[in-house]
């Protein structure tokens, strides 16, 4: 009686066998096309999220800095700087705020390596906001959002001269800011507010 349960035991272990060599490289070469596919999408969809928070962000600041500019100055922003941004948002989970003083960098997350510049602007009665490496994902949705607290907006892709979007002569228009992006982390926004 012995000799039956070890038959058994032999048929049953002889019908179970594992994956070969070949499947499991399909199954892995078939994940890794899915991986290729996706991980820009994902990346897109990263970005494209991060638009209204970063917009929200800019708003905040551009709204403060008129709020507490000083009063019958001629040059209320001249010594505005990226400093006074990235005391703004140096506990955001947006931004990512390094360096001190003159060194201090602001980057956006809206692009590889892409950062923020505040700069003052025609001198110092106004004041600009820079933003470069800007993904193609976010356009036009940052000018967009922007385009209510700015008095212009200027789009830039990399090597290009930059085009109007926005300013006293020229309406907003959504469709010629996404005409004005370029494929990739290429592109350079200026919004400039008084």
């Amino acid at each position: 009686m012995s000799a039956i349960p070890t038959m058994v035991t032999y048929r049953h272990a002889a019908c179970q066998r594992g994956f070969s060599l070949i499947e499991v490289s399909i199954v892995t070469a078939i994940v890794l096309l899915l991986a290729i596919i996706s991980i820009p999408a994902i990346g897109g969809y990263v970005i494209e999220n991060k638009v209204p928070k970063v917009g929200e962000e800019l708003a905040r600041f551009i709204l403060q800095t008129k709020v507490n500019a000083p009063n019958g100055s001629a040059t209320p922003y001249a010594d505005i700087d990226t400093r006074h941004f990235a005391k703004l948002v140096r506990d955001s989970s947006i931004f990512s705020v390094s360096g001190t003083d003159t060194a201090t960098r602001v980057l956006h997350g809206l692009g590889g390596n892409g950062e923020v510049l505040v700069a003052p602007a025609e001198s110092g009665t106004a004041f600009s906001i820079t933003l470069s490496g800007v993904n193609n994902v976010a356009c036009p949705s940052i000018a967009s959002i922007m385009q209510r607290v700015s008095e212009s907006i200027t789009i830039a892709a990399e090597g290009q001269a930059a085009a109007v979007v926005k300013d006293p002569a020229t309406p907003y228009s959504a469709l010629t800011a996404e005409a004005q992006c370029a494929q990739g982390d290429v592109n350079t926004f200026v919004f400039q507010s008084s």
